[in-house]
């Protein structure tokens, strides 16, 4: 045992030197725009870090054919020709007698919103004490960063992972998921996976299902000056969303909730991302479209919520008196993405809370998300014991978006001692 402690202690230590190469580290890679489309500049520089590291690169762009096919697809938005999934790949060279790990981050970005917005360049990291600034920082590259610190500090000690270990940078988290689902596809899998996103240094028990709907409205057009003769496909598209914020409102009673997220402030959100129609001022619009995030409950499933939906809108159809001048369809793509409950009592969990705690010297407190992770792959589809655990940080998907760097090396710490204790470590030399 005190040659155990002594070990972690050292590890510790050398996660301790790697914060300015770590921050260095994020500050490239946040300057990366690695928006839906444009990721394989930071899928470049993450293949040479994992090589610099001495694993094996092993880079692969996704075929759509091979993952349509499983029940986790969601609808693609872009090709993917081009565009590519990196895993670094430890293999133990001195004899495996651990666990298999995989650590899954990805590289991708959501959009900036009016950078006007923003105190500096969204793609331009900016460091104030201990915040780190930048589209991408919290979400979730300082994640990936976390977990290669973890890696780095061990390797500098002269030991390495007594298991193979899976380093994963995947593309399309924020839209489909399908970056990991190709992952698993291509048969990438271990005892356990952990996901840095940035949860406040909490564990996530349970996330959200996520879905992605698009509202296509036809109305009837006029001249302006006879606009209450028509039919305003805008107004139309509004008034098809307002209907199901009622059905928001349903799903957020207290006695319709979930149990994990009972004392969540407003777990269910139906956001209206997007909206777009019209072809010229005078004319009353013919056309809308409106795209819509849909959360829903663990334990439901895609095609359950879907019926709901279709439902709410054909009765908000029917009931509106325009209702026969006017048509709309419905049609999914990007996230349809089921929610899931972690086991917090497996092995894994309790490996990792342990690991917290005693970084910490406080209880590792669980977080029910209200959005959906990449776990959903791992946990529902490759019966991969999984969850995610990562840094303090705000305003992700917002302005000024930024991660602590402390928070990100105590992060990087907890992940190293897991590995030391859930893979086994084997003297290099």
């Amino acid at each position: 045992m005190m040659e155990v402690a002594h070990i972690e202690q050292q590890i510790l230590q050398a996660v301790g030197t790697q914060r300015g190469p770590g921050v260095a580290m994020l500050q490239e890679l946040v300057s990366y725009p690695s928006l839906l489309g444009r990721e394989e500049s930071a899928q470049a520089y993450m293949a040479g870090v994992f090589a610099g590291m001495g694993l094996r690169v092993e880079r692969f762009e996704i075929d759509e054919d091979k993952i349509r096919q499983h029940s986790a697809y969601s609808p693609s938005i872009l090709p993917y020709a081009g565009r590519t999934n990196v895993v670094g790949v430890h293999e133990p060279r001195h004899g495996t007698c651990g666990r298999s790990l995989i650590l899954n981050g990805h590289i991708d970005v959501v959009p900036v919103g009016f950078e006007g917005l923003w105190s500096s360049p969204p793609f331009s990291p900016r460091i104030e004490g201990d915040r780190l600034y930048g589209r991408g920082s919290m979400d979730m590259k300082a994640g990936i960063v976390a977990y290669t610190m973890a890696m780095k500090s061990l390797r500098s000690l002269g030991y390495e992972p007594a298991a193979r270990v899976y380093l994963q940078s995947v593309i399309e988290e924020e839209c489909t998921g399908n970056g990991a689902l190709a992952c698993l596809v291509e048969g990438y899998t271990a005892d356990a996976a952990l996901i840095p996103e940035p949860t406040r240094e909490t564990v996530m028990c349970s996330q959200l299902g996520v879905m992605w709907l698009t509202l296509e409205v036809r109305g009837v057009p006029v001249h302006a000056a006879f606009a209450h003769t028509g039919v305003d496909a805008i107004g139309f598209t509004q008034y098809l969303v307002d209907q199901l914020r009622g059905l928001e409102r349903q799903w957020n009673e207290p006695e319709r909730r979930h149990p994990l997220y009972c004392r969540h402030e407003h777990p269910i959100n139906f956001n209206l991302g997007r909206l777009s129609g019209g072809e010229w001022t005078s004319s009353v619009p013919t056309q809308c479209r409106a795209d819509v995030r849909i959360g829903y409950y663990p334990g439901r499933t895609a095609a359950e919520v879907r019926i709901e939906l279709e439902a709410c809108l054909a009765a908000a159809h029917a009931r509106h008196p325009n209702a026969a001048s006017v048509t709309y369809s419905v049609r999914y793509e990007g996230f349809q993405a089921e929610g899931l409950v972690v086991d917090m009592d497996q092995p894994v969990i309790q490996t990792l809370m342990a690991c917290h705690e005693d970084l910490n010297k406080a209880a590792a407190q669980p977080l029910a998300l209200a959005a959906t992770t990449d776990v959903k792959f791992f946990h529902l589809y490759g019966k991969i014991p999984s969850t995610c655990y990562g840094p303090v940080g705000d305003s992700g998907h917002g302005i000024d978006e930024w991660v602590s760097l402390d928070s990100m090396q105590r992060v990087a710490a907890v992940y190293a001692l897991f590995i030391a204790r859930w893979c086994g470590l084997n003297r290099m030399q």
